[in-house]
C-alpha cells in the first residue's frame, strides 16, 4: 500500500466504492458524544470493552471503515484520519510520526470521540495537535474558507488568476485572488471529488470521483457536461490533460491508466494495466509525445503515446504521490511517501538530485513558472521552497494547522496555494517568502564578518507554456 499509515489520510476520499459495512451510530449516539464537555483526564485508564451507542460491533458516529489491500481501516470524518486499529478507549490509534509532534497520541474516549494526549504538558485535547509556528514566521496573504470537508487538489487560472479546488464535500469551487466565491459550487453524483484537470483553452475541467467516474464541467458556464464517464473500476486518484488538447488520462486505484477523449468521453485506447498497483500521478509530456505515471510501486514509468512502457524508474523507498515535467520535457520530478523530492534524467531515468527535509509524505508539487524553484506540500503540515541551483530548501517551512494535501503556483509567479483536510486554501506570497530568506542570509553574513549580499529583484517570468493549472 502507499505509504503505510501515512498514505491512510487520503482515505477519505474512499466512500462508497471502498467501504465495507458502513457503520453509522444512530442520532442519540451523537448527542452522546457530543454531551462530553471535556476529554478524559491526562494518564486515565479507560475499559476496552466500553460500549457507545449500539454496542462494540457499532462504530462511533462519524467513523467509517473500509479495507485496502486487505488491510481494514478505520476513520474519524472529524479529523480525516484513519487507523489500522479498530477504535476502542485505551488502545492507541497513531503510529509515530503520524502527528506533528511525536509526543502527542491519539485515542478515543469511552463514548466514542476522538481525543489527543500531551506528553510534554501532560494534558489532554479535543483539538488535533498543531505545529508550534517560530516568533516572525511568515504568514499567508490569506486564508480561504468554503468547503465543508476535506480539500484535495488546487489549480490556477491563468486567465483570471483565480483558484479552483476540489473536495470531498463533492464539490468543485472557484476563487477570486481575494477569496471571493466565483459563482455556486459544482456538484458532481459521484462523491467527494479528488484529481482535476483544466483544458489548455481554460474553458473546460474535469474531475475524479470517489466512484470511478469522470465529470466535464463548462467552466464559465459553471455546467456539467453530458453523462459521467464510466469505466474505471475504483477511486480516481489523477487526471491530466494533453497539450494539444486532444486527450485525457486518468489514474485509478484498480491499477490501471484510461485515455479519453474529451469531445465525446469515450475511450481512445485500450486501458493500460501498470502492474505497479494504485496510479496515484500521472503528467503528459510538454512535447506531446510521452507521458509518465507513478504510484504504489514507487516507481516512476514513461509510456509512449501508444502505450508502450518505455522506461522503469526506480530510486523511491515508498510510493509516489505526485509528478511533474521540466518544460523542456529533459527533465522529470517526482514526491513519494518516502519524504523525498527526486529529480531525474527523463531520457535515460538517471537519479540526479535528492531534495530531503520533509518529515513525512509528500504529497504534491509544484514549479515556479521559471523553473528556478519547486514547491512541495507535506503531510508534516508544511509547505517547502527549494531551489533548483543550489538543491537547498530556501527559508522556513510555510506552517498550516494540518496535513497538506495540494499545492499550486500561480501562472504569474507570484502566489502559492495550499489546501488540506482543515478545509481552507492558504494563499503565500513566493515574493515575501523569497524577501525573508534573503533578509536571514544577509543577517548571518553580518554575524559572521561578511558583507551582505546585493539585493536580487526579482521579477517574476510568466510561463508562455502553461501544460496543466492543476500542478501549476
Amino acid at each position: 500500500m502507499l505509504s503505510e499509515v501515512s498514505e491512510s489520510s487520503t482515505s477519505a476520499v474512499r466512500r462508497d466504492a471502498q467501504r465495507e459495512a458502513p457503520s453509522k451510530s444512530s442520532a442519540p449516539a451523537l448527542l452522546l458524544r457530543t454531551s462530553e464537555k471535556e476529554p478524559p483526564p491526562y494518564g486515565a485508564q479507560h475499559r476496552q470493552d466500553a460500549l457507545w451507542e449500539g454496542g462494540n460491533d457499532a462504530l462511533p458516529p462519524l467513523w467509517y471503515q473500509y479495507k485496502v489491500s486487505d488491510v481494514i481501516y478505520y476513520q474519524d470524518d472529524t479529523f480525516t484520519m484513519a487507523s489500522r486499529g479498530r477504535p476502542i478507549p485505551g488502545v492507541r490509534l497513531d503510529e509515530p510520526g503520524d502527528l506533528v509532534d511525536p509526543k502527542c497520541e491519539w485515542y478515543i474516549s469511552p463514548l466514542g470521540r476522538s481525543y489527543f494526549v500531551n506528553h510534554n504538558t501532560r494534558t489532554t485535547s479535543w483539538m488535533k495537535p498543531k505545529p508550534e509556528r517560530p516568533a516572525g514566521s511568515l504568514t499567508p496573504e490569506r486564508i480561504i474558507e468554503g468547503h465543508s470537508q476535506c480539500i484535495w487538489s488546487l489549480a490556477y487560472l491563468g486567465t483570471s488568476g483565480n483558484i479552483m479546488s476540489t473536495s470531498e464535500d463533492s464539490s468543485i469551487r472557484q476563487w477570486k485572488r481575494d477569496g471571493e466565491p466565483v459563482g455556486k459550487p459544482w456538484y458532481g453524483g459521484g462523491g467527494g471529488i479528488g484529481p482535476m484537470a483544466i483544458s489548455p483553452d481554460e474553458t473546460m475541467v474535469v474531475g475524479g470521483s470517489v466512484d470511478g467516474r469522470l465529470w466535464l464541467w463548462n467552466i464559465k458556464e459553471g455546467s456539467m457536461i453530458g453523462d459521467p464517464w464510466e469505466r474505471h473500476d475504483d477511486i480516481v486518484r489523477c487526471l491530466d490533460w494533453s497539450s494539444n488538447a486532444l486527450e485525457i488520462a486518468s489514474g485509478s486505484e484498480d491499477g490501471t491508466i484510461r485515455r479519453w477523449n474529451p469531445d465525446t468521453g469515450r475511450q481512445i485506447a485500450p486501458p493500460i494495466e501498470t502492474g505497479h498497483g494504485w496510479v496515484v500521478a500521472l503528467k503528459y509530456s510538454p512535447q506531446g509525445d510521452k507521458f509518465i505515471s507513478g504510484g504504489q510501486g514507487g516507481v516512476v514509468c514513461v509510456w509512449s503515446m501508444d502505450g508502450r512502457l518505455l522506461i522503469e524508474i526506480k530510486g523511491h523507498e515508498k510510493g509516489l504521490s505526485s509528478l511533474r515535467w521540466s518544460k523542456d520535457g529533459a527533465h522529470i520530478f517526482s514526491g513519494s511517501f518516502d519524504h523525498t523530492i527526486r529529480k531525474w534524467r527523463a531520457i535515460d531515468g538517471k537519479e540526479l538530485v535528492v531534495l530531503r527535509g520533509h518529515t513525512n509524505s509528500v504529497r504534491s508539487l509544484c514549479l515556479t513558472p521559471n523553473e528556478h524553484y519547486i514547491v512541495s506540500a507535506s503531510n508534516d503540515f508544511s509547505v517547502r521552497i527549494w531551489d533548483l541551483k543550489t538543491n537547498r530548501q530556501v527559508g522556513d517551512p510555510l506552517l498550516h494547522d494540518d496535513h497538506v494535501f495540494a499545492v499550486a503556483m500561480s501562472p504569474d509567479g507570484k502566489y502559492i496555494a495550499s489546501a488540506g483536510p482543515d478545509k481552507k486554501i492558504y494563499v503565500w506570497s513566493l515574493e515575501a517568502a523569497l524577501e525573508r530568506h534573503q533578509g536571514a542570509d544577509d543577517n548571518n553574513a553580518k554575524l559572521k564578518g561578511r558583507p551582505a549580499q546585493p539585493r536580487i529583484v526579482r521579477q517574476p517570468i510568466v510561463s508562455d507554456f502553461i501544460l496543466d493549472h492543476m500542478s501549476r
